[in-house]
């Protein structure tokens, strides 16, 4: 059991400490690095409760997501992206150390239970024996909680297409074809007929 004490004491201060990190770094970069440090942190702790399911989607969603929550960051705060590249060499060391400290985490994730044979007895099993997480879990959502689910969804795509309306930018200079304006057009917005005199020219 001190194994898992110090494990989950490890997991919730990285998360906590990353999680003031993402909200006190002045650079989106740092901010964004710090995120997903939270989210593996968040899904260790999730692993430690048995519920290995959420700790895969929230590694799997919301780390994948990050990249596009990213895009948009770049794309609202307008950063340039010669100065990103030139800095690269700035922002090595913080990569550095965010990956070793998940380095760092996944080992003693793998290698806890090796350590404390008695760890996955006295981990947390909110459903029978015959039952999955996983299968419990969607049983759940997809019969008792199909309704809210669905309106997530549908907030969460609204929340995408609003995202997307707010960073969208229109330049006077691009050409766009507007189908619009080609379908209701008429013949003399189009169409100039002009009489030439012969021997003449337009």
């Amino acid at each position: 059991m001190i194994i898992q004490g110090l494990t989950f004491y490890m997991f919730a201060l990285i998360a906590i400490a990353a999680g003031v990190m993402v909200i006190s770094a002045r650079n989106p970069v740092h901010s964004v690095l710090f995120l997903i440090l939270a989210f593996f942190n968040a899904a260790g702790l999730f692993v430690l409760l048995g519920a290995e399911f959420l700790a895969m989607i929230l590694v799997v969603v919301y780390v994948g997501a990050v990249a596009v929550l990213f895009m948009f960051v770049v794309m609202m705060l307008d950063i340039n992206f010669v100065e990103l590249r030139q800095g690269f060499l700035r922002y090595l060391p913080m990569g550095l150390v965010t990956g070793a400290v998940l380095l760092v985490e996944l080992l003693v994730v793998v290698t806890g239970w090796h350590f404390a044979p008695g760890a996955e007895k006295a981990a947390a099993q909110p459903t029978p024996d015959t039952v999955t997480n996983t299968h419990a879990l969607g049983g759940m959502i997809y019969t008792d909680y199909v309704y809210l689910f669905q309106a997530a969804g549908m907030i969460l795509l609204i929340a995408m297409i609003g995202a997307i309306v707010l960073t969208h930018r229109r330049r006077p200079d691009a050409k766009k074809q507007r189908i619009y304006d080609q379908v209701t057009r008429r013949k003399e917005e189009t169409l100039e007929i002009r009489k030439v005199e012969q021997g003449k020219g337009i």
